[in-house]
C-alpha cells in the first residue's frame, strides 16, 4: 500500500466551483484584499462584464463571497469580499492542490 492509499486522496478536497481560472482569479484577489470592486476584478482577470458577473454570481450562490453595493458620488459601486466560508473552502482547495503537487514530486 503506498502513501496515497493510506492518506485521504487530496483530489477529493478540491472544490468544483473553483475549477474555472476566472473563479480562481476572483478568489485569489479576494483572499488577500478586504474588498475589490467589479472594475478592479475585471481589469485584473481580463474578462468581459457578463463573464465576470456570471462567475461572481456562482461564487455568491455558494456563499463564498459577499457583495456590497453602494455609491461613489452618483455612480453605483459594487465591491466584493470573501466570506468566512469562502476563505475556508478556498484555503482547503489550495492546500489540496499543494498536497497533490508534493505527492507527485515524491
Amino acid at each position: 500500500m503506498n502513501r496515497i492509499d493510506v492518506m485521504k486522496n487530496p483530489i477529493e478536497q478540491l472544490q468544483k466551483v473553483f475549477d474555472s481560472r476566472v473563479r480562481l482569479g476572483i478568489m485569489s484577489a479576494l483572499v488577500v484584499n478586504a474588498q475589490v470592486s467589479f472594475n478592479e476584478l475585471k481589469e485584473l482577470i481580463q474578462v468581459t462584464d457578463g463573464n465576470l458577473a456570471s462567475h461572481l454570481k456562482a461564487l455568491e450562490d455558494n456563499g463564498y463571497i459577499k457583495v456590497n453595493k453602494g455609491f461613489v458620488g452618483r455612480k453605483t459601486n459594487t465591491t466584493y469580499g470573501i466570506s468566512k466560508a469562502g476563505e475556508k473552502a478556498f484555503k482547503q482547495h489550495i492546500e489540496a492542490l499543494e498536497q497533490m503537487i508534493r505527492q507527485i514530486g515524491k
